[in-house]
Order: structure tokens, then C-alpha cells, then sequence
């Protein structure tokens, strides 16, 4: 069972003060500490696990800058067996669909039973990436994964709906699953795994490796482009709308119009 995992680095901010950079269009990241994405780290355990179980491959696979490595060196510590940096000057301001067709012009080229993907991305909210490179490859696939269970050439899995509801899927294999944060529980990194990461070799591409041109990456390949980053003003005045339900909703759809929002 050869499984491919996408990963992704994220600057940690739950507890940091966040700063826009002079660009407008960045935070800035001076100060900031960069590990793997949540929703990946749980992505790249059952990666690990399905090779515990059925014997085959582990590689990891991300999108992003040289110091990227830490997070790739954590998920060959972890299991992984090989591992891919795709990095260009080029691939700067991706947008998720950006990022998926450049994920799918190295992972077309290569065997997989199974790719697996984190459902969102912890920096951007986004989870569009794993939908997006299961089209580009035309395989099935599905998001909010909580359970995933093997068998051959298929897999059962379990997808979190809303309203607290499960949905019980048959899906033919190969496929993508884009999983949820509870599916497991990530194992620590031990000193012997660390030690044996240092020694693997990660492979570095850039856009001459991948077949497409600069204007299939980048802000110019992408369908989103961030115009503006700003921290919303603090707004101190309260306002306490009384009447009726069916009065309380004109006001508020009333304020909403005012003010641009619909």
C-alpha cells in the first residue's frame, strides 16, 4: 500500500501577536515558530499506520520554502520513507488551486494507492487543496475523514457531517481522503527516529522539474489573489435592537444593506 501524504508548514499563532508586513498582503513572520500543519499531522499518522498494518510506502510531499525541511525531516522521523520539496520563487502567491496543480504534476508521475491530505490548512482556513488535486488526477475522493477502513482495491470511511451526523462511504481505490483532526492520535518523535530522518535525503524540485510554465503558478496561475491584509477595526458601540423576532430581523438586515455586507 503506497500512500502519499501533503503536507503543509504553518507559522503557530494561538498564542503570538500577529503583525502585517510592509507588503500589505503578509503577516510578518519575524519571531514566529513553523511546525506541520494540524489537520496534516494527523493525515501523515494514518499514512504511517496503514504501513504498519499493510506493508509499502510512506512519502511526504509539500509545497513551500527551503525551511519547510524541519516539518519533512518530522514526517520521515515519524515514518515516512521519502520525502519531496517542491520550491520556486515562481510558486509565490499559489492559491489553493495553484498549489493542487503543482502537487499534481510531480504526483501524476508517481505510484499511489492512496493520498491523504489534512481538511484544512491551519493558516488560511482552506480546504481546497485535497478536492482540487482528486480532480486534476481523476480519482474519488473525500473530506472530513474521521475513520478509514482498507480493503481490496476499496476502502469504507466515515466523513463528519454537520449537526454532529456520520456519512458511511464505499470509495474504489486509488482515491484521496482529506482527513479530520480525531481520526487518531499522533505518535511523538522519537531520538532514534530523528536520527535516522537526518540521514535521508529529501528531494528538491523546482518549476523546470514539474512540466508547467509561470503562468500556471503563482498569482498568475491561481484563482485567488489577496488584495489586503488588515486587522478589523475595534468597534466599541453596542447596539440593542428590541421588538418582535420579525422586527428584530428587518433591523438587522436593515444594518447589514447600511453597511455593504449584503
Amino acid at each position: 500500500m503506497d500512500v502519499i501524504v501533503c503536507v503543509k508548514q504553518v507559522p503557530e499563532t494561538a498564542e503570538a501577536e500577529l503583525k502585517i508586513d510592509a507588503s500589505g498582503k503578509k503577516i510578518e513572520k519575524t519571531g514566529l515558530v513553523f511546525d506541520i500543519n494540524e489537520w496534516d499531522d494527523y493525515a501523515l499518522e494514518e499514512a504511517v499506520r496503514i504501513k504498519e498494518k499493510f506493508g509499502g510506502t510512506v512519502t511526504a510531499i509539500t509545497v513551500g520554502p527551503e525551511d519547510s525541511d524541519s516539518t519533512l525531516r518530522k514526517c520521515l522521523a515519524r515514518g515516512a520513507d521519502k520525502a519531496i520539496r517542491l520550491t520556486d520563487p515562481k510558486f509565490e502567491g499559489s492559491d489553493a488551486f495553484a498549489t493542487a496543480k503543482i502537487l499534481h504534476s510531480v504526483i501524476k508521475t508517481m505510484h499511489f494507492d492512496l493520498i491523504l491530505t489534512g481538511a484544512q490548512a491551519g493558516d488560511d482556513g482552506s480546504a481546497v487543496v485535497g478536492p482540487v488535486l482528486a480532480e486534476l488526477l481523476g480519482v474519488p475522493h473525500a473530506a472530513m475523514v474521521k475513520k478509514i477502513e482498507l480493503g481490496e482495491g476499496k476502502a469504507v470511511v466515515n466523513r463528519e457531517l454537520e449537526g454532529g451526523l456520520e456519512e458511511r462511504l464505499e470509495v474504489k481505490l486509488p482515491a484521496l481522503f482529506a482527513v479530520q483532526t480525531g481520526i487518531n492520535e499522533p505518535r511523538y518523535v522519537s531520538i532514534m527516529g530523528i536520527r535516522k530522518a537526518m540521514q535521508k535525503e529529501i528531494k528538491v524540485m523546482r518549476l523546470s522539474d514539474t512540466g508547467l510554465n509561470e503562468s500556471e503558478v503563482g498569482e498568475s496561475g491561481s484563482w485567488l489573489k489577496i488584495e489586503k491584509l488588515y486587522v478589523p477595526p475595534v468597534e466599541k458601540q453596542a447596539e440593542f435592537l428590541q421588538g418582535s423576532p420579525d422586527e428584530i430581523a428587518t433591523k438587522i438586515v436593515e444594518i447589514l444593506k447600511s453597511r455593504g455586507l449584503i
